[in-house]
């Protein structure tokens, strides 16, 4: 028995979200305050019976907050499980009408749902309304508060997917058009399960929680992980075994109560009382005893662990440890402790582990997952450690989206072929991190662009990519299609920018008789090239058609090639001294990256690439990347198309920027800085608008790439 979805509706991130799981290992990726706990608080509330029961009492700050007014709306958690056997407490319950438990190994899916509702009777009301009886509806939602109004019920046998809007309605109501269900359908959503059969007491479920602060867990009762494992091992312990030990503790704690020094300060105890308050109102009796338990329980929760760091012989206490060495024994502990809970035999085991990276070691994260597979237990955790993905099957990800109010769940493998999903795994195995965690992507295929692309827009629009949200992906090649059909519609829903040469000649690479042998050769090549480039662009337009989240800019030529031709000559002169030594073939190389011909600078340009190596040459040219570099055209659009928003705040800032790097804040410019700052405020809280803004920047900056830049956001 596994969980095959989760369904989350109108709770807390999620306004109606699914997450689909396989019966294994599973992995939950998403960025700070995307919803990650709140999944797995969702899951516990359903199937964690270490719960206090002040849990289940959710309230209005639950609610989504898409929904703008909570009254009268539902929160439900639906989990649905697979792979239902026979065993009759889980198929009375929970199993929908597709089980059929008739058959000795009968297999069947289960739901087990949570509904977090008002109560009956305004339930009542709502469902006596008149159609588009808007005040009638209002009148009641005024009356509604919490905990007064609301109730939180668990319900098996559903057969209805959730996360579907009509499904919400016919459930709950169309707010909207005030029409509300008279009576609840059962044979759909439901039958009201008690909690006390809840799913939770008859399967194995251990939850470890993100890793803070594991010291103060070591520290704590209820939470050291050693003390509940001892507890548990402390109740197996064979009583005639123990015997000699409490019998050893018994005649300690006589030995030490017996000693003069507690005789004696006994004895002046009970002197001082007598003579300060008299013999009538006196204890009759005082002892001084020692209180060490001679029970097995007891004895045991007073270890403690010691251990030593990898390659260290001093053994210390687990505050002593590095943060990275405490959380990795603390994450152990708890495995084990699931192991211990495992092995006592229930319907189903699951191991749900929050954000378990912190502090670890990035070898220690990849080991550990790679090899944390028990049998018979489905895993879910979570993660935003580019390590621990690596090691994660593309198969079993969801992925979150952080959006405004709300999150979205994206599973990248859905609608592909397993050939697919297998060459995505192994490529992923690389480059998994940038395609998984960004919110936008730059696929590109050379280490020039790799290098070059970052290092253009901090310099010349004063924001990293990291800034903008955006990962840049070197392919290593030109077979962008494998990682490309990630973003689409049905799987990870993010813009995807796949920059890529044409490889077009720009000279004349016609056979001639006079041609030599060498030249032929490079003419060959220079043609093949560009019949690759004509092909390349035929397969790539058509796997961006029709897909709003994909779209290809072409440079006509390469990069280094399209960068001079941007108007970057002289970033690529200031490298002539430090590739040639000839002062001859110095000038001809300058000469050359002047000219205005095409054929001269961009031949050289390719040679010097060349001769130093394309990644070499674009480290070396980065040097010279300033705030008045051209970005070639076809890489801002790839940008803008990357990012299609961007905030009034970040657009100012970028204007702020450019502003600044021509100089216009210089005072001996004449240029008004308050007029400036007046304009950009104006901007930012609506006075005037992007149109209005651009003129302005036209009138003090008319030829600077930033007017390019805001035609295209």
């Amino acid at each position: 028995m596994h969980i095959s979805n989760v369904t989350l509706v109108n709770y807390r991130n999620f306004s109606q979200s699914k997450f689909l799981f396989t019966k294994d290992i599973n992995t939950i990726i998403g960025e700070n305050g995307s919803g990650k706990t709140n999944l797995f608080r969702a899951i516990r509330l359903l199937l964690d019976n270490n719960l206090y029961s002040s849990a289940y009492k959710l309230d209005e700050g639950d609610f989504n907050r898409s929904l703008g007014d909570w009254r009268g709306h539902w929160i439900i958690i639906a989990i649905e499980f697979e792979d239902i056997s026979k065993d009759e407490p889980l198929q009375a319950l929970f199993s929908h009408g597709l089980a059929v438990i008739d058959e000795p190994k009968a297999i069947s899916n289960a739901t087990y749902n949570l509904y977090f509702r008002p109560r009956a009777d305004i339930r009542y009301k709502l469902g006596e309304l008149s159609e588009g009886d808007t005040a009638g509806l209002n009148a009641i939602l005024d009356e509604i508060s919490i905990p007064e109004s609301y109730e939180t019920v668990f319900y098996g046998k559903s057969n209805v997917d959730f996360s579907d809007p009509d499904v919400y309605k016919d459930l709950v109501g169309d707010f909207e058009k005030v029409i509300f269900p008279k009576e609840f359908d059962s044979s759909k959503f439901g039958v009201w399960v008690p909690i006390q059969l809840s799913v939770a007491k008859e399967i194995s479920f251990t939850f470890i929680q993100a890793l803070r602060d594991v010291v103060a867990d070591f520290n704590n009762n209820r939470t050291n992980p050693l003390l509940n494992l001892l507890k548990n091992k402390s109740g197996e312990i064979d009583p005639e075994e123990f015997a000699p030990i409490s019998k050893m503790v018994k005649d300690l704690n006589d030995g030490i109560e017996s000693l003069k020094d507690v005789e004696t300060i006994r004895e002046d105890i009970k002197n001082t009382i007598q003579d300060a308050v008299g013999q009538t109102y006196s204890p009759s009796t005082l002892s001084i005893k020692s209180s060490l338990s001679e029970k097995a329980e007891k004895l045991l929760q007073s270890l403690k662990l010691y251990i030593s760091e990898p390659d260290e012989d001093y053994e210390g206490a687990i505050h002593e440890l590095s943060l990275g060495g405490a959380n990795l024994i603390f994450l152990t502990l708890k495995l084990l402790e699931y192991k211990y809970r495992k092995n006592k035999g229930t319907f189903a085991n699951f191991l749900i582990i929050e954000e378990p990276e912190a502090h670890i070691h990035n070898h220690i994260q990849k080991t550990l997952f790679d090899r944390l597979d028990y049998s018979d237990t489905q895993i879910i955790y979570s993660t935003h450690s580019t390590y621990i993905s690596e090691v994660s099957d593309v198969a079993s990800i969801n992925i979150l989206a952080k959006k405004r109010n709300y999150a979205e769940v994206y599973q990248p493998s859905t609608g592909l072929s397993e050939k697919k999903i297998e060459q995505i795994q192994r490529y992923l195995d690389a480059v998994r991190s940038n395609l998984l965690f960004a919110k936008a992507i730059l696929l590109v295929e050379g280490d020039a662009e790799e290098i070059l692309i970052p290092l253009m827009i901090k310099k010349v629009l004063g924001v990293s990519l990291d800034e903008l949200g955006i990962s840049l992906v070197n392919i290593g090649s030109t077979g962008f299609q494998n990682v490309a059909q990630l973003f689409h519609e049905i799987r990870i829903r993010r813009n995807c920018s796949i920059i890529t040469d044409l490889d077009s000649s720009f000279i004349d690479a016609e056979h001639k008789a006079s041609d030599t042998v060498e030249i032929k050769k490079a003419k060959t090549r220079i043609l093949n090239s560009e019949k690759s480039g004509e092909r390349r662009k035929m397969v790539l337009d058509a796997l961006v058609e029709d897909n709003q989240y994909l779209e290809v800019f072409y440079a006509d030529t390469t990069f280094e090639v399209e960068f001079i031709s941007a108007g970057n000559e002289e970033e690529v002169i200031h490298l002539v001294n430090s590739i040639y030594t000839s002062k001859a073939k110095r000038e001809q190389a300058t000469a050359e990256l002047s000219a205005d011909d095409i054929t001269l600078y961009g031949t050289r340009v390719l040679t010097m690439a060349k001769k130093v190596g394309k990644g070499w040459f674009a480290i070396m040219l980065g040097k010279y990347i300033t705030s008045q570099t051209i970005i070639p055209d076809y890489i801002l659009k790839a940008v803008a198309f990357a990012k299609p928003s961007f905030s009034k705040k970040l657009i100012a800032s970028i204007i702020y920027f450019r502003i600044k790097a021509n100089g216009l804040l210089d005072s001996d410019l004449g240029l008004n800085m308050n007029l400036i700052n007046a304009t950009l405020t104006n901007y930012e809280n609506g006075t005037i608008d992007l149109k209005e803004m651009m003129n302005f920047l036209e009138e003090i900056i008319p030829d600077d790439q930033i007017i390019d830049f805001l035609n295209l956001i």
